[in-house]
This record gives C-alpha cells, structure tokens and sequence, in this order.
C-alpha cells in the first residue's frame, strides 16, 4: 500500500554503493525507517544521494511491523543548506534530530512537533546567532510534545507553588522537574539552578534574553536529563557540554 505525506530526513546511513537506509519524520505517519533504492546514482527518482534535513513529499510503500518501508518517490522543497553555514546551527539541527530519532516510537504521528521542529530548522539557517536558545526552546518543546514534559510550575515533591521569590532551586531527573529547598534532600540526583536559569524552564519566554552564562547553565541540565532518559549521553551533547556527563 503506498502512503503520501511530508517528511523530513533525520538520519541517513549507507546500504550499499547505490542505495540508502533513511529515517523520515513524518508528519502525519510519525517516525519511519525505509530504504531508498538506487538513491545515490545520479539520475535516480530522488535526483541524487538525500541528505540529513532534505525535506519534501514523499510517497512510501509500507511492508509490516519491523520491515523497512521502501521509499518511492521524494520531492524534494529543500533541505535547509543554510544550517552549513555556522557550524554552531548545523550542531543545534542534528541534536535535534538526534533527540527526535532518540524519543519518538515508531509510526506514532505527532503534527505539532513535525511543525515546531521545521521551524527550529528554518529560524537556525537564517543564521540566529541564538542558536543555542533556540535549541533549548525545542528541547522543551519536544519533551511536552512526547507527552514527558518537565514539571516546572511547581516542586515535584510537595507540589509547593514555584515563583522567583524561592531562595533556592533544584532539578531532578528522576522527579522530572524542579524541587524546592525542603525536598532537594531526598533526591540523589539533584542538581542546583541559579534562579535565572530556573525562570527560564519555568517561562520559555525568557529564554531570548538570557545570558550565554544561563543558556550553557540550562543546556547542560538539559544534557544530563536526556542522558538520564536514554540512558547514555546524546551523541551531539559533547559540542554543548564541556564538562563529561555520565
């Protein structure tokens, strides 16, 4: 059965001297896995070797759970070659991909984190040199999108109202969100934000103001929440985080 939709590429290897293994992200089939025959000969149906970010309408043909899907036809819109420009951008788009690769089941469709994620690609090619913010801002976005959202409106323990006005803040990946003073204690794995960082999960509007200092600050919290839910460090996460993460 053959199935249109639109799809992103966010990941690509080899198959052989001709043809390709792609995962799509799709906006209406979720994540998918297929082949591309033939797709690196030059004058194939796809017009050449598709690349990580290539964008457009494809059409699939679909055979059972855990088989590859054969990938047909890709018309390409493009695939976003401004990215290539700053490195820090191209950097930012694949740890997003990786994370959509990473987080996302199977055919499970999710249309707004399909949107959300073209148009953190398209703010990056134009070359926003707050690339990092914008990273961050996806970041979260995904989380909630995925349906594991950080709790931040309040401590995840004893549901105490956050504000600014909390002498201190912690987060915790195993309590999924923030924790206040009195609670920190009996989480192990808790980490101290600065208050500034702390408004920033809390409001992701404040995320464009803020400070290299807080961006780094919020985005290696955010490193050592992805290692703990995908139980390894990010493969992207070492051109963000200078410090190992375990």
């Amino acid at each position: 059965m053959l199935k249109k939709d639109e799809a992103v590429c966010i990941h690509c290897v080899d198959y052989s001297e001709t043809s390709q293994i792609l995962v799509l992200f799709c906006r209406q089939s979720g994540k998918i896995s297929t082949i591309a025959k033939g797709s690196k000969r030059a004058k194939s149906a796809f017009g050449g070797a598709l690349d990580v970010f290539s964008h457009g309408q494809v059409v699939y043909s679909e055979h059972g759970e855990g088989k590859l899907a054969t990938l047909t036809e890709f018309e390409r819109q493009g695939g976003f070659p401004g990215l290539r420009r700053k490195l820090i951008s191209l950097n930012s788009a694949l740890f997003g991909a990786e994370l959509l690769n990473s987080l996302m089941t199977d055919n499970d469709p999710h249309p707004l984190v399909f949107d959300d994620f073209l148009r953190f690609l398209g703010h990056l090619e134009e070359g926003d040199v707050r690339a990092v913010g914008l990273l961050i801002a996806f970041q979260l976005s995904l989380l909630g999108g995925v349906g594991l959202g950080l709790v931040v409106e309040r401590c995840t323990n004893c549901n105490r109202d956050y504000d600014e006005s909390w002498p201190s803040v912690f987060f915790s990946s195993s309590a999924n969100g923030l924790l206040c003073r009195n609670c920190e204690g009996s989480f192990p794995d808790r980490v101290q934000l600065s208050l500034r960082a702390a408004a920033c999960l809390a409001d992701p509007k404040q995320i464009n103001s803020s400070a290299e200092g807080i961006l780094s600050e919020v985005e290696k919290m955010l490193v050592q929440h992805f290692t703990f839910m995908m139980r390894r460090p990010p493969r992207m996460a070492k051109h963000f985080v200078r410090t190992q993460i375990r």
